[in-house]
């Protein structure tokens, strides 16, 4: 079988296809705390091997996870599966920099069907390789979960789980933006790399792996850990050069082989490569697909020989396996054998629609069916996102001026709001006074809204979104008495602002506070936030232009793109005729527009998260104090928090957003009394 052919099988295989499917209809920024999340590269691929959480957006101090879990392997050799989910964990955790590997502390979760015959005994087994690798490795387990009856009666036949060891792992990171993610990156940057295979096995095994279980096979000699000192040596090594900046990218090598490994960074970084591997073109299979313990690395040309006298040193076999070559799906991706012999030869593109082909038939499941197939069609069509910038955010000035009581803004949450706090801290860090109001402190009376300058509704599902998106807090506002008249008298005062984010943005539309029309002299509702067209939620980092409005939050940004979290399910902006899309676009009311990669205004989905006309993302009010949008530009205030930053932004240390923020400062200085 050739290695196209068996490709055809394994980049299919649920374990290894891509899990988009499982991560765009999830909210992966909210807290704003997210330092890294599932998706990475130009395209958002969901290949990240860990997960980033900040302690705060005060500083970059955080915690990193990771998991694995090797059950195949495991009903092979229940001590090879123990030690090779250990080793999994430890090789996707070390692409963040962690303080220190005996800082790792793992959780183990058992699932076995450890009363059955001869299982309780595997059980132990697989326990006690799993406590001699950690002790060789200087980590340890400090809880789990075990859950021990993992076996079923069906008719006369009892049906069991493989034994199955989960190990999450976990440890501090003392600088959440040490990292690096698993897409090529010297291509689109133009900086010359080399591709370093740090493999922990002389051997190349294929008991449990997925290109035998595509045959419907297990094999015979499981992948195992012979060695556990080099594991920590190769951890360590690789550890100190992630934090001089030498290592652009890396991915472990797990489900799927090398092959897969080399392939999904491919993808990931929409670019090809040019590999030489170092055996005769009949051992091809068992390198490329094999799924010993190791990663692979893309590091700086410059640095790329030190990396590898670094490891021979510790006895760390280490192989220089060739370059990322190209950018764009249309870039080769070649392997050839010890003599020059081609092995494989594709476009990125081609192996990309392989690899998203399962995720697709999913999908089409659980979305809609048009929306699914204009994303997969148009992959071979995409180039990634530019960003472009229209003002300098690292040399914003702050007008120094003398007042008696600095402007206060409320951040105003009911039941079931999620985005508060994020809320709160990028208000704070733009200078105001800020505090933090629930609906029951205005229904009790204890505060009042004319205390305000600003009042910020942001993003969540109120009420849980059951009578529709914002419309159980929208009834609380408008058929109080009180609340209503408070509310419109600070919407009309001059000296205030106001902004609405996601679910802030759909109660302001039904406020009337943007968007309303006059009929019989009373004002109405004129637009109304709608389901999104693929009917799911949608959580993904699009880009955006600030279009040239009359906000007072977008001053100064007029004609940027740049990149934003979505997370919403009714996003669409529809209105109660065209008069009033019309009316918007003559007094220049609409904010922001969903852009494609050229940066032109689209309802192509994704590119456009919810089908809004014309890639309406958000709406002010005629005189521009009011704002409602619905992507979260509070959870972009700290550009750690962006997933993908683009060569040309390298450089920027103070995220575009916090510009919005500090538009309505400096808005406040010159119109409060």
């Amino acid at each position: 079988m050739t290695i196209e052919a068996a490709l055809d099988r394994v980049l299919r295989h649920p374990s290894v296809c891509s899990k988009r499917f499982l991560t765009n209809k999830v909210d992966r920024c909210v807290t704003g705390l997210i330092a890294q999340q599932q998706c990475v590269g130009p395209l958002h691929t969901p290949i990240a091997d860990f997960a980033i959480t900040a302690l705060s957006m005060y500083n970059t101090v955080g915690t990193v996870t990771s998991i694995g879990e090797q059950p195949i392997k495991g009903l092979l050799c229940p001590k090879a599966g123990a030690r090779m989910s250990v080793a999994e964990a430890i090789s996707n955790l070390v692409f963040a920099k962690i303080s220190t590997l005996k800082d790792v502390k793992c959780s183990g979760n058992w699932m076995w069907a450890a009363k059955l015959e001869g299982e309780g005994a595997k059980l132990f087994r697989a326990c006690e390789a799993m406590c001699d690798i950690m002790i060789k490795l200087g980590i340890a387990i400090d809880g789990g979960k075990d859950s021990l009856s993992m076996a079923a009666r069906v008719g006369r036949e009892t049906v069991k789980s493989p034994g199955t060891l989960v190990i999450s792992a976990y440890a501090p990171c003392p600088d959440i933006r040490r990292k690096v993610t698993p897409d090529f990156k010297g291509p689109i940057r133009g900086e010359l790399s080399v591709i370093i295979w740090v493999h922990l096995s002389s051997k190349f095994r294929l008991g449990g792996s997925i290109i035998a279980q595509t045959f419907s096979q297990l094999g015979d000699e499981v992948p195992d850990i012979e060695d556990a000192l080099a594991l920590s040596h190769a951890f360590n090594i690789t550890q100190e050069f992630i934090l001089d900046g030498s290592i652009l990218s890396g991915h472990d090598v797990s489900d799927g082989g090398m092959i897969t490994t080399l392939i999904e960074m491919a993808i990931g970084g929409i670019s090809g490569f040019q590999v030489q591997l170092p055996v005769d073109e009949k051992e091809c299979h068992g390198m490329l697909f094999g799924e010993e313990a190791g990663w692979l690395l893309e590091i700086k040309a410059e640095h790329a020989e030190r990396f590898m006298s670094a490891c021979l040193k510790k006895g760390v076999s280490v192989l220089n396996l060739g370059q990322p070559a190209g950018f764009g799906m249309k870039s080769l991706a070649t392997i050839r054998a010890k003599h020059g012999s081609l092995v494989l030869m594709s476009t990125v593109g081609k192996l990309y629609k392989l690899w998203e082909e399962t995720s697709y038939k999913l999908e089409c499941r659980q979305a809609n069916y048009r929306c699914v197939t204009e994303e997969f069609s148009g992959l071979e069509n995409r180039t990634g996102p530019k960003y472009k910038l229209t003002f300098d955010p690292d040399n914003i000035t702050r007008q120094q001026q003398t007042f008696t009581k600095n402007p206060v803004v409320a951040i105003i949450r009911e039941e079931g709001t999620n985005g508060d706090r994020e809320m709160v801290t990028s208000v704070q860090m733009a200078g105001f006074d800020v505090w933090d109001v629930t609906m029951q402190d205005l229904l009790n009376g204890t505060i009042t809204a004319d205390y305000f300058t600003g009042i910020v509704f942001p993003g969540g599902f109120s009420y849980a979104d059951v009578m529709g998106s914002a419309k159980g807090w929208a009834g609380c506002l408008k058929f109080h008495n009180k609340l209503r008249d408070q509310f419109e008298m600070f919407r009309t005062r001059r000296d205030t602002f106001s902004l609405g984010v996601c679910n802030g943005c759909q109660l302001m539309s039904l406020l009337g506070w943007v968007g309303r029309i006059f009929k019989d002299n009373a004002a109405e509702q004129g637009v109304f936030l709608d389901h999104n067209l693929s009917e799911r939620f949608e959580c993904r980092f699009s880009t955006v232009l600030v279009d040239d409005s009359r906000s007072i939050m977008t001053q100064g940004m007029k004609g940027s793109w740049l990149g934003v979290w979505v997370a919403h399910g009714e996003g669409r902006f529809t209105y109660r005729n065209d008069k009033i899309l019309n009316s918007l676009e003559q007094n220049k009311c609409i904010s922001f527009r969903y852009i494609d990669d050229n940066g032109h205004p689209t309802e192509v989905y994704p590119m456009n998260p919810n089908g809004s006309i014309g890639g309406v993302a958000g709406i002010c009010s005629e005189d521009g104090r009011h704002l409602a949008m619905m992507p979260h530009p509070e959870r972009c205030t700290l550009m750690w928090q962006w997933p993908y930053v683009p060569a040309n932004m390298q450089h920027v240390k103070v995220s575009p957003w916090m510009k919005l923020f500090h538009n309505a400062y400096q808005w406040c200085l010159q119109n409060t009394n």
